[in-house]
């Protein structure tokens, strides 16, 4: 069974996003929330956020499904930050000039799955 979970317009860089979400990506959930629990990156918490969000998406589909849900199979089998928009604000520079200050935000998308598939999904 696989599950999603998105956040969007985390007001984080992509490039910084990236970073943390590289060391995550196809390790098991437990192990992946214990990286992220004592990664130094602040965005650290909004990746596990959406994971946890992802992990509890994956149990309500188990329910809804009537299936066994085992937190212990589910693995990152997907895991991204896409560029979201950008908000250009201005900076005064010398001799009355400006300069431009972009502040990027993110997309972050986690997926989830314990690698069995659904025949009905198919």
């Amino acid at each position: 069974m696989e599950a999603k979970a998105q956040a969007k317009y985390v007001r984080v860089t992509p490039q910084k996003s990236r970073r943390v979400i590289n060391e995550i990506r196809g390790k098991r959930v437990l192990d992946a929330v214990d990286v992220l629990t004592y990664a130094p990156q602040a965005v650290a918490r909004d990746i596990k956020a959406v994971l946890l969000s992802a992990v509890a998406n994956a149990r309500f589909k188990a329910d809804e499904a009537g299936e066994r849900f085992d937190e212990e199979a589910l693995r990152i089998v997907a895991a991204y930050a896409d560029e979201g928009p950008t908000m250009k604000r201005i900076r005064p520079r010398a001799r009355g000039r400006a300069a431009r200050i972009l502040k990027r935000t993110s997309h972050i998308t986690v997926v989830v799955s314990d690698g069995k598939s659904n025949e009905k999904e198919a």
